[in-house]
């Protein structure tokens, strides 16, 4: 599963440092592939899309931190557990039911993401 923020979250910002794919952005800032990536190169989103790797794209979420889904490995390849997770003061970096993934998924989307 990747993670998400629920609308708990208190904008402390204490997850943003901790995620190694730097997946996670404060609400209503936009987003790009390659941020913290390796990623130099259109990229294809799991939705089918491809985006240019310095692309400005929507914020997911306007009010509150959010996780950005296409970029999410929840830590696999670099820790035992999601470090957003483990840092949320209010505990409101949850697995999304609604995004069910296996650690193979996970490892090859950091493998992708970071090549």
């Amino acid at each position: 599963m990747a993670i998400i923020i629920t609308d708990e979250c208190i904008n402390c910002g204490a997850c943003e440092p901790e995620c190694p794919n730097n997946a996670i952005y404060e609400g209503g800032i936009e987003w790009t592939i390659s941020e913290g990536t390796t990623i130099n190169s259109e990229f294809l989103l799991e939705d089918g899309s491809s985006i240019a790797p310095d692309a400005s794209q929507d914020a997911v979420e306007d009010d509150y931190y959010y996780i950005v889904p296409d970029k999410c490995t929840e830590c696999q390849g670099f820790h035992e557990e999601p470090q957003c997770a483990a840092v949320c003061p209010v505990d409101c970096c949850v697995q999304d039911p609604d995004r069910v993934e296996s650690e193979e998924i996970l490892l090859a989307r950091q493998a992708k993401l970071h090549a």
